[in-house]
């Protein structure tokens, strides 16, 4: 079910996408409204849930943790106690900043961030293969990001927004 959300309702989305440290004031100077009515459309797509959460950036490469990895992960037996298993897990292991359940021969696609080979390797051993529910792993290592968004692209839910 998606959002019933209007062209402003997405140029303030469009804006706070781009930069959620913009005040009521600034969204509201940019999208030719009044702060008051701004802040309420702004409350009404976060108590729908449309906006999740607010958050900043980080770049990996400044802290050192610029190795990332895809990797598509197969369990030994995929029974819903078992994904409901291994998704718990994932919870206790910071080094995987994604998972989705996929289609396909593997289970699941994790995207980890770690420091350096060595890093992952030890994360490889000592936790996803240190758990019974994994049979295999395939791992892709990434030599360059091209493209990293977390903008959602709101041009496919109202024509005419800018986003």
């Amino acid at each position: 079910m998606s959002a019933d959300i209007d062209e402003l309702d997405a140029r303030i989305l469009t804006l706070v996408q781009e930069d959620a440290n913009l005040s009521v004031a600034e969204i509201a100077e940019k999208v030719n409204l009044s702060p008051s009515p701004c802040w309420r459309r702004l409350k009404r797509l976060e108590d729908i849930g449309v906006i999740r959460k607010r958050v900043t950036l980080l770049e990996p490469d400044q802290l050192g943790l610029g190795f990332e990895v895809y990797a598509a992960v197969k369990l030994s037996l995929p029974s819903r106690e078992n994904l409901e298993a291994f998704e718990a897990r994932l919870a206790e292991w910071p080094e995987i900043v994604s998972c989705a359940t996929v289609t396909g021969r593997e289970d699941y696609m994790l995207r980890i961030v770690t420091r350096d080979m060595h890093a992952y390797d030890d994360f490889m051993r000592d936790k996803l293969l240190a758990s019974d529910l994994v049979s295999a792993i395939e791992s892709r290592i990434v030599i360059r990001s091209v493209k990293t968004t977390t903008a959602l692209p709101l041009k496919l839910v109202v024509s005419g927004a800018d986003g």
